[in-house]
């Protein structure tokens, strides 16, 4: 099934069932008003969310209407914990190497990962709000999960079974502003501003054969200002699947139902044509772009977003459908 929040003036929403097709949506009124609530009781509420699921599906719901992406807030508009990872080493191989430093070895076996805002998350359609473009605008295109309760210590094969629902991530950095917390080794603050999630979240069925092994095996497609600039395959190049990640967030601590877990920047390796090194699908962030540049012709030249950019993060299924519906944000100034 397919789940998304409205916006109803609260900072939770309403939650709502949504159409296979992304064509209709049917509030789940009288089953659960919210996303969270569902999640904390998931055995029993899950089942009454499916049924209704199947009705819309079926041309059965009592009162569907049009599905409407910009009315929606992020499917978990606050959540207990928002972790993200990076998943995908061909993107720390990437930056560092255009900054001339050697990837750790522990970085092969231990995921990266960090804890980011969570009390706060953007729409899919809301714009990007920040101070100062000169902060080093970026987007970073992601594939994120939504767990159950997990226990401390869990296993890989348990951080895969409290998997309740797989959504897209725009993973918004300012650049200019993470490189001096970098340095203070205490997390990152000013330069993660708040996470855009893409208008629904599925359930992992929903994926059908495409979900395999904790992996999503589907391109996410990414446009900047309407030339699309990254097709990138987001599962053979995936290190950690989402169970590893689920357990190495869960290593000393229980995570509760509504944690999100982020697979980092989906990101494949480039290839040598021509005694030249090129990246056929792409970019799922611009510091990926501006890396590339460095290591072909020694410095970057690609500037990063500006007030008035829009950024389009989607994946489609075998068929050519929406999976999640699209992320489309436009960076916006902070109002006086």
């Amino acid at each position: 099934m397919k789940l998304a929040t409205y916006k109803d003036g609260s900072r939770d929403g309403q939650l709502v069932v949504v159409s296979r097709d992304l064509g209709t949506a049917h509030y789940a009124t009288g089953i659960a008003s919210r996303l969270q609530q569902a999640l904390d009781d998931w055995n029993f509420i899950a089942p009454q969310l499916q049924d209704l699921s199947d009705a819309l599906n079926h041309g059965r719901a009592r009162h569907p209407f049009a599905f409407d992406p910009a009315q929606c807030m992020a499917p978990l508009p606050r959540a207990y914990q928002w972790l993200d990872g990076s998943a995908y080493l061909n993107h720390v191989e990437l930056v560092r190497a255009a900054g001339r430093s050697d990837v750790p070895e522990r970085f092969y076996t231990e995921p990266l990962m960090y804890q980011g805002g969570s009390d706060d998350f953007l729409g899919p359609c809301d714009p990007i709000i920040v101070p100062d473009e000169a902060m080093g605008i970026d987007f970073e295109a992601e594939l994120a999960v939504i767990t159950a309760d997990v226990p401390m210590a869990a296993t890989p094969e348990q951080g895969l079974d409290a998997i309740r629902l797989v959504m897209l991530a725009n993973d918004v950095s300012l650049r200019h502003l993470i490189a001096g917390e970098v340095e203070t080794r205490l997390g990152l603050v000013q330069g993660k501003p708040a996470t855009a999630f893409s208008p629904v979240a599925v359930t992992p069925d929903e994926l059908g054969e495409a979900w395999q092994g904790g992996r999503v095996h589907l391109a996410l497609q990414t446009s900047w200002n309407g030339r699309k600039v990254g097709l990138c395959e987001a599962g053979p190049d995936m290190r950690f699947h989402f169970g590893q990640l689920i357990q190495h967030a869960a290593r000393t601590r229980r995570l509760r139902a509504g944690s999100i877990v982020g697979s980092g920047t989906v990101s494949n390796p480039g290839v040598e044509q021509n005694g030249r090194r090129e990246w056929p699908r792409g970019y799922g962030c611009i510091a990926e772009k501006r890396a590339m540049e460095t290591l072909q012709d020694g410095a970057p030249k690609t500037e990063y977003m500006r007030f008035g950019d829009r950024v389009r993060i989607e994946m489609k299924g075998k068929g050519g459908q929406s999976l999640f519906g699209a992320i489309d944000q436009q960076v916006s100034p902070l109002a006086p």
